[in-house]
């Protein structure tokens, strides 16, 4: 056990992530408003992105040395006292501290290239392979890192001594107070050496947070690491257009084995802000939905405040910091207290798309995993026009019997109870959420 005091966070609270991007913010002593401000606004944890040394191209995730640090943020050979003060400060304020973990490559020019060629893919020429990836919403689409290097963890005839110094990596990260590690292109990298890091690290402080990052991985892989003990894995609900099959046949094969982890943007996609030319209600409905989803939730940095700009792991610096357009950040504090407060939204539960007569209304109905609570979300999802919803017999559509009385929990709603027949008016992306229990308590 490491000698930090880690607060005790409730394992059935989903994790509820600020990004904390540190090309935008950074220095470390910058850091720490940050924390505050995302405990303002009810979130639970902190993620921050590489901060190793990085290779050549400047790239946050090319780390040449996984034990120096970038000077653009920390001091280059001392940075882990000052990570461990971050992460104690964070603690202070009940905050959960992630960091990525990158497992998969290093930059072309790191130091464990010339230390140890054998634990890297090579070409049939001898050099050594870059990686690639899948862009998840156009299968044709790859791309090649040229300034990356490919870790051969599968098959390098130095496999034992390679998964040995991941192993003391993930345990030296864990011995400075980090809770847990979002692990990037998790699905490059085999299942059996996440469940050995996994069992290792929870052996070590007990309650550690692994996140798999899949965006772009098959379905195969989806399943394979779903089991090999991670907490949450990626789902694709920002892509879905609330009506093919795919989005809930991904929720329903990962959620046997682990939750999933929702987010209406992250630092590898264009700026939600952007996409819909700064239509705040689609960003709030966005939000709302990332939101209710699934158990886990992810926000970056600026998506309060109304950003444009994607973030580059690259060339974003802190000049980049743009005048806020809105401010968000009364809004998602009360949407993140909505759903850190109610269970049946901290779950990767049972969900059903319910019926409606109107092609503009999407209904969902979301039961908790012992079917005692449960929350219809009903969404407008017509861009120009207000449109009516009138339920006769919600009770029935909620699955609950005459008894129970139904509450409207809706974010920018008054906290009211609903009658058996309920009707409103839905403006342009505006979000319900009628909460029904089996219970006699409302608040789990």
């Amino acid at each position: 056990m490491s000698k930090h005091f880690r607060p005790e966070f409730d394992p059935q609270k989903g994790l509820i992530i600020y990004n904390l991007f540190p090309r935008i913010v950074g220095n470390i002593s910058n850091w720490y408003r940050y924390v505050d401000h995302a405990a303002d606004m009810n979130f639970n944890t902190i993620y921050i992105n590489p901060f190793f040394y990085p290779g050549f191209s400047g790239s946050l995730y090319a780390p040449k040395d996984y034990y120096e640090f970038n000077p653009l943020f920390l001091d280059r050979k001392n940075g882990a006292k000052q990570l461990e003060e971050f992460c104690v400060y964070a603690h202070s304020k009940d905050m959960r501290v992630i960091m990525d973990l990158i497992i998969n490559h290093t930059s072309i020019d790191s130091v464990l290239v010339e230390q140890h060629p054998t634990w890297y893919k090579h070409n049939p020429d001898g050099s050594i392979k870059n990686p690639s990836a899948m862009d998840p919403a156009d299968a044709r689409n790859i791309t090649v890192w040229g300034d990356l290097a490919e870790i051969d963890n599968e098959h390098s005839e130095d496999k034992e001594n390679l998964w040995a110094y991941w192993r003391d990596l993930v345990l030296f990260y864990l011995s400075l107070g980090f809770d847990g590690f979002r692990c990037d292109a998790a699905y490059q990298v085999p299942p059996e050496l996440w469940r050995l890091l996994i069992t290792d690290a929870h052996g070590r402080e007990g309650d550690v947070c692994f996140i798999a990052e899949t965006l772009g991985c098959t379905e195969e892989d989806l399943v394979a690491l779903s089991k090999a003990g991670f907490s949450y894995v990626y789902n694709s609900a920002k892509w879905w257009n609330f009506k093919d099959e795919w989005c809930f046949k991904q929720y329903n094969m990962s959620r046997k084995y682990c939750p999933s982890l929702s987010f209406p943007e992250t630092h590898d996609t264009p700026r939600l802000f952007a996409d819909v030319n700064g239509d705040i209600r689609q960003v709030k409905m966005w939000y709302q939905f990332s939101a209710f989803f699934s158990k886990g939730l992810m926000m970056p940095i600026g998506f309060e405040y109304g950003f444009k700009r994607k973030l580059d792991v690259v060339m974003t610096q802190p000049q980049d910091w743009e005048t806020p357009r809105i401010d968000l950040t009364d809004f998602i504090r009360d949407v993140n207290f909505l759903k850190a407060g109610y269970k049946v939204l901290n779950q990767d539960s049972e969900i059903e798309i319910l019926p409606h007569n109107n092609e503009n209304i999407f209904m969902m109905l979301k039961l908790d995993a012992d079917r005692q609570t449960r929350v219809l979300v009903i969404i407008n999802l017509d861009p120009h026009n207000k449109h009516v919803v009138s339920l006769r017999n919600l009770r029935d559509i909620m699955k609950l019997s005459s008894a129970e009385s139904l509450k409207d929990v809706s974010p920018e709603a008054a906290l009211v109870q609903v009658g058996n027949e309920f009707m409103c008016e839905l403006t342009p992306y505006q979000v319900k959420i009628i909460y029904g229990s089996l219970a006699k308590r409302w608040w789990d």
